[in-house]
């Protein structure tokens, strides 16, 4: 009997309970990553970023510098072609046919055959 009688006084016990809403859990909040680990991930990344904006900084000032360089060679070269063409006619201005002859024109005599001085 004593069973029943418990059985009985547990239902009334449960029965005079209000109904009550389920409990929310709190949960606690766990980082993943400890406040120092954080302070660590910022630092790397401030120095990838710093990093990376030198790497581009340079490459920029090599491009300008690689550009300057070209414009450079581009102008040697031209100037090697003038050259040539100059030292070309100074060669044939220089041949004593026409050394001569522009001197007959001028009104001067030749007395002995003409000598070519300096040139390389």
């Amino acid at each position: 009997m004593e069973n029943v009688a418990r059985k009985l006084q547990q239902e009334q016990h449960v029965s005079n309970q209000p109904a009550q809403a389920p409990k929310k859990k709190i949960k606690d909040r766990k980082s993943l990553l400890s406040p120092g680990e954080k302070i660590m991930g910022i630092v790397f990344a401030g120095a990838v970023f710093f990093g990376a904006t030198t790497i581009i900084s340079n490459q920029a000032g090599l491009y300008e510098v690689n550009a300057e360089i070209q414009d450079t060679q581009k102008a040697i070269t031209e100037q090697q072609s003038v050259n040539s063409d100059l030292k070309m006619q100074i060669e044939e201005l220089s041949r004593p046919d026409r050394v001569k002859q522009a001197a007959e024109k001028s009104g001067f005599e030749m007395n002995e055959s003409p000598k070519v001085v300096g040139g390389e």
